[in-house]
Order: structure tokens, then sequence, then C-alpha cells
């Protein structure tokens, strides 16, 4: 069998739990090796969020399996290939109709089996449903708390400069005469930037998401992006491989 293992970490996942590339990369190694199989590549996507399939580094592995450069994808955790319930189900079918195996090393999962594609079904639902709650919690809490007038972090724009706060509220409301923001996020940053204004946590920039905090902007969840997985001819394992 031929293998390639994926790997991927954001950089507030990483910064939170450490769960890095490296750690991945050795679980990963380990697995392959002890089932003897070829390993043909470990692709990264470092600083990529889970919540779709739009992600260079998956895109590649997709594509090359599609083509039968390889026979196997190996995660080390599920919600490293996606955060996706309806991503995942679109991936098995594709995986099934191409004879391409998924193998997921923190729920011993291996898609070539039906038990292996159940649990990893249930399991990308769950962790999809999770992702959700925690938003659905983390902007109501944020509701509450700016409808109390309760500072919303330490040292954050509102805080420490409420003037500056105030003209970046001033700024996105203006609007244009087709009902339009006549000023951007983007353009906000790139407005304090241009006057050298200091951003009040450090940093040499001024970011969409500072500004976005500055002005009291809660940020809907994020939703995933349909990717149209590649096509591909079904391939048929040697009588030997089956009979495993």
């Amino acid at each position: 069998m031929r293998a390639i293992a994926y790997a991927r970490v954001s950089t507030d996942e990483q910064a939170r739990t450490g769960y890095g590339i490296g750690d991945q990369r050795d679980r990963l190694v380990a697995e392959i090796a002890h089932r003897g199989w070829e390993m043909l590549d470990l692709v990264v996507d470092d600083g990529e969020s889970g919540k779709d399939l739009d992600r260079p580094g998956i895109r590649d592995v997709l594509e090359r399996l599609a083509a039968g450069e390889a026979d196997a994808l190996v995660v080390a955790k599920l919600d490293r290939l996606t955060r996706s319930a309806l991503d995942f189900a679109q991936l098995l079918v594709w995986a099934e109709r191409l004879d391409v195996r998924i193998v997921v090393l923190d729920l011993g999962v291996d898609t070539s089996t039906e038990v292996g594609k159940l649990v990893a079904g249930i399991m990308a639902n769950v962790a999809e449903w999770e992702r959700r709650m925690i938003a659905v919690r983390t902007r109501d809490a944020s509701a509450q708390r700016r409808k109390a007038n309760i500072a919303m972090g330490g040292g954050g724009v509102r805080s420490a400069n409420p003037a500056l706060a105030d003209r970046i509220t001033a700024l996105r409301a203006e609007m244009t005469p087709a009902g339009r923001h006549a000023w951007t996020w983007q353009r906000i940053a790139d407005l304090l930037n241009q006057e050298a204004v200091p951003p009040v946590r450090g940093g040499a920039l001024w970011r969409v998401s500072s500004i976005q905090a500055a002005a009291g902007y809660i940020r809907p969840p994020e939703k995933a992006k349909p990717v149209k997985l590649p096509s591909g001819k079904r391939r048929r394992r040697p009588r030997k491989e089956e009979a495993r």
C-alpha cells in the first residue's frame, strides 16, 4: 500500500494546545511503518483552518489520490482532515468510489471497513456540532457583555483608547448612496497604518480583526466553503490485498 500522510494545524491551535506538526508527523511515520506500507509523502497545511477542504495541501493530496499515485490517506486526527460533517461524508463516498483508504489514527478507523466508515461518520457529525455550539456560546456571551458595557478582553482599543474606537465606529457607519459601507474594514486598517497610529496591543500593523473588535463587530460563525472533489477512475487492488 502506498500512503500519503497529511498533517494540519492552525496558528491559534498550535499556540493553545501545542499539538503541532512535529507531533502529528511522528505518529504518522510510526503508524505507516508499523503497517508495512510505503510512505510516499507527508503533506502539511500550516496555519490553515479545518472548517472545510479548501486548503492547498489537502487539495494536492486528493488530486494525487484521484490520479492513482497513492492508495491511502493517513491522518493523526479526524479534525486535522476536516471539521465539516458534510465534507467528510462526501469524502467517504468519493474514497469508496475510487477504492481509496482513509485512515484516522485517533479513532483507530480504516474506512476500507464498514465499521470504520460508520465510526468516522459519527465522529465527524459530533465534531461539527461541537464547533457550532462553541461558536454560538461565544457569540451569545459577547453580546451579553456588550449589552452590559463590559470591556471585551484586556487592553483592547475600546477600553484603552475610546476616542480611537469611536473614530473607527464612525468611519464604518458611513454609507454610500447605494447603501454600502463607504469604509471597509481593510480600508480603515490601511488608513490607520498610513497615519502610523500605533496598535493598542502592539505589533507593527493594524489588522482587520483589531478594527472589527474596536467597532464592536461580532463575527458570525465560519461557513464551510463547498469544495468539488477531484474525479478519478476506480482502482482494483490485487487479490492478495483484498483478501486481507
